[in-house]
């Protein structure tokens, strides 16, 4: 639209002719009106408009509503232009204009001041309003790209500040300095603030990364402020592999030496928590003990990765995430979606071609296992939150209500892909005979997943149809035979794609280290940046190119020499949480505790009549309320294990809290394993030396032999015990309650 019709649209007929002769007036002293897309919204965006504090709120402030973060040009103009019958601009009195009155103050404005009378953007919004208020057009030049220099920078400690310059390129090539029209954000609290112009000052020493906007175009610059650390002295520890290269390049740019490498003890305990989901036997971890060869950890890693229990506990990582639980899928379609899970991981079946069947699956619950993917996600949403959570490390909710507000994902962008999931429907054989008739979202019954054509998505933004659209790319021209589910399989896993092969390595990561390179997992975003970038990199191509094999990465990791950091810290390390430099210890997930206790003391276990372990159930049974507080069940929900609603590693509990105390300390779980009459302790209590009872309770309990000193002590109480089994009751008591069984360490 031209400039004359939009001027005219804007304001009333009566006003309309000497409007235009106004206009006619400016325009002939040959005054250049600014340009709404380049100049105004910069200028917006700049005075924090557009926030989601003050205006960009998803439902305004004040009664003016503008665009998340500038991201729809066209629905701002119109806030400006014809919202209340266009009384926020004043082509006659430009100043006067209640977008300029409120912003510089002059009247009450409950956000502040946000423009300077004297400043660039009064000036561009004032200069704007005079000349009419043109909005777009379809010459507009439009940003391709913006440079932020510098992108890295560690800065010594008598450098307290940096400079920041930005610049942008246009679709015609040309090149503009944005500097001072740039928005710098600090990503992290505290550490910098960041001048209107760049100017990025340390307020604290650590390494903030600040996010640097132009329009629609965001780059992070990562800094990194260290301390003077004269003394420091780097410990050239040895490198097993490029992932160390990495880890220690940066340790040693951060002036902080690794901890030394753990001992045989504690990495036998560590690979057998991280690869089975259960500590090792006695028999097990003295083997490994007195084993001389010098490549004994690369053995054990490659005997843990080939035995049955393997796939076990990894098969249960995916069913967290696939919402593998009986409420929706009912126990027989349970059974058969975590069956599939195993068997996949098992026959060490490529990641690439496992999510591929999965979201192309389709037909009964119970003869094709992985159409239960789409019964544990009811709705279009459901299904596109799932699949760009799990297989993309993208989040999308904030995008169903509005643009999303620390990503590139708008409205159109979350609807589109749903609609690619969007003919989904499902078949229900038989009654639906929930246990829970009020719970909507029990299913009882096999049901068949197929593709209804006459269903689509509504987008509610424009009142239309969303378009099948993937998430940053367009939809391809379907093959014969081909349909929407298909292609999106292929481009998930596909080379076009490398978010898939980085979020799933990024996971590997979390599963082995505690934390994920991007972390959350789940939260792949400029405003989110990996802690190191190129690692990840490196990681995903060799994922991509090993075949997508996922022991082949878990092996790689383990055996690197920064995954076998002590957990001990060092002075240069104490404080480092995020550069693994050590290792952070973190307690036994749910699943490994019930499996420990009831491996070490040799009592099967009382989850099902058949003894399986905690870490080869499908899921949890799901439906309403709380457990009877002395099951197992009470247990492993105590313990944090997840109830399976959200595709998110989130819903599985990690912390601590009183409950799990008192659980070791007299809860019925524990104290029914350790009195049990046919246990460890009972065969134990018949061996008239103390010595090797008490080697045989530190080896199954904490996969050590005892100190001296821990020996002498444990040795005297079995001795001087009137009641043998009742001595060694207590000692059991006591292990299990040390933080070395209870950590993983």
């Amino acid at each position: 639209m031209g400039v004359c019709s939009m001027f005219m649209t804007a304001f009333s007929s009566p006003l309309r002719w000497l409007s235009l002769l106004w206009l006619g007036s400016q325009m002939a002293h040959g005054e250049t009106v600014p340009s709404f897309r380049n100049e105004v919204m910069p200028a917006l965006s700049k005075a924090g408009c557009n926030l989601g504090t003050c205006h960009g709120n998803a439902t305004g402030k004040g009664g003016f509503k503008l665009s998340l973060r500038g991201q729809d040009i066209d629905y701002d103009y119109a806030a400006l232009t014809r919202d209340v019958s266009g009384r926020r601009v004043n082509a006659f009195s430009p100043d006067e204009s209640l977008l300029l009155s409120k912003g510089t103050n002059k009247l009450a404005h409950e956000g502040g001041k946000r423009l300077d009378a004297k400043g660039w953007e009064y000036r561009i919004l004032r200069d704007w309003i005079a000349g009419g208020m043109p909005g777009t057009g379809t010459d507009d030049l439009r940003v391709k790209k913006l440079e932020v220099s510098p992108l890295t920078l560690i800065l010594e400690e008598n450098q307290g500040q940096v400079q920041l310059t930005a610049k942008a390129t246009f679709s015609d090539g040309s090149q503009r300095d944005v500097t001072s029209q740039a928005v710098y954000e600090p990503l992290q609290n505290g550490l910098v603030e960041v001048g209107h112009g760049g100017l990025v000052k340390r307020l604290e020493f650590g390494e903030p990364t600040v996010l640097v906007r132009f329009l629609d175009q965001s780059v992070p610059v990562r800094l990194t402020f260290l301390r003077a650390s004269p003394g420091f002295v780097w410990a050239q520890p040895r490198r097993e592999n490029y992932v160390d290269g990495h880890i220690f390049t940066k340790l040693k740019t951060l002036r902080i030496n690794p901890s030394s490498v753990c001992s045989d003890d504690v990495f036998a305990r560590r690979a057998y928590l991280d690869l089975l989901g259960m500590v090792p036997t006695a028999e097990e971890a003295r083997a490994f003990a007195t084993d001389k060869r010098p490549d004994k950890r690369a053995r054990l890693v490659d005997k843990l990765l080939a035995r049955q229990e393997f796939a076990d506990f990894w098969a249960l990582k995916w069913a967290d995430v696939l919402k593998a639980e009986g409420r929706t899928l009912d126990d027989t379609g349970l059974k058969a979606f975590h069956g599939w899970i195993r068997d996949n991981i098992a026959q060490n079946r490529p990641v690439d071609v496992m999510v591929r069947e999965l979201v192309a699956s389709r037909g009964s619950t119970y003869q094709q296992a992985a159409s239960n993917f789409y019964r544990a996600n009811r709705t279009p949403s459901e299904r596109a939150v799932a699949a760009a959570q799990v297989f993309l490390g993208t989040r999308l909710q904030c995008a169903e209500c509005h643009n999303h507000p620390f990503d590139r994902w708008t409205q159109d962008d979350y609807y589109n892909w749903s609609a690619v999931f969007g003919q989904v429907d499902y078949k229900l054989i038989g009654d639906n005979k929930r246990r829970d008739t009020n719970d909507k979202h029990e299913f009882n019954g096999e049901q068949i997943v197929f593709l209804n054509p006459k269903l689509s998505v509504d987008n509610p933004r424009t009142g239309e149809k969303a378009k099948p659209r993937f998430l940053g790319a367009d939809m391809p021209k379907l093959a014969d035979k081909e349909d929407e589910l298909q292609a999106a399989s292929v481009w998930l896993t596909g080379p076009k794609n490398p978010l898939f092969a980085k979020s799933q390595v990024n996971r590997i990561w979390y599963h082995l280290m505690g934390r994920g390179l991007v972390d959350p997992v789940d939260d792949f975003r400029l405003t989110n940046p990996a802690s190191h970038p190129q690692l990840l990199e490196d990681l995903s191509q060799d994922f991509v190119k090993s075949g997508f094999d996922l022991r082949h990465i878990i092996r790689t990791l383990m055996l690197s020499r920064t995954y076998q950091l002590d957990s001990q810290p060092n002075e240069t390390n104490a404080a480092d949480e995020i550069n693994y430099s050590h290792n952070l210890p973190r307690r036994l997930s749910a699943e490994q505790l019930f499996d420990s206790l009831h491996l070490a003391l040799r009592v099967r276990s009382s989850l099902d009549k058949t003894g399986k372990r905690a870490g080869q159930m499908a899921g949890p049974k799901g439906g309403r309320g709380s457990p009877d507080p002395m099951s197992p069940e009470a247990f492993l929900v105590q313990f944090g294990r997840p109830k399976r609603e959200l595709s998110c590693e989130c819903e599985r509990a990690g912390d601590t809290n009183l409950g799990q105390i008192f659980q070791f300390i007299s809860g019925p779980i524990v104290g029914r394993l350790i009195s049990d009459k046919y246990n460890r302790l009972q065969s134990l209590a018949k061996n008239d030396d103390p010595a090797p009872v008490v080697r045989d309770l530190y080896w199954a309990l904490l996969s050590r032999a005892p100190s001296a000193d821990e020996a002498k002590i444990m040795e005297s109480l079995i001795v001087s015990a009137k009641d043998r089994r009742a001595a060694l009751e207590d000692i059991a008591w006591s292990l299990v309650n040390a933080k070395e069984f209870v950590l993983r360490r």
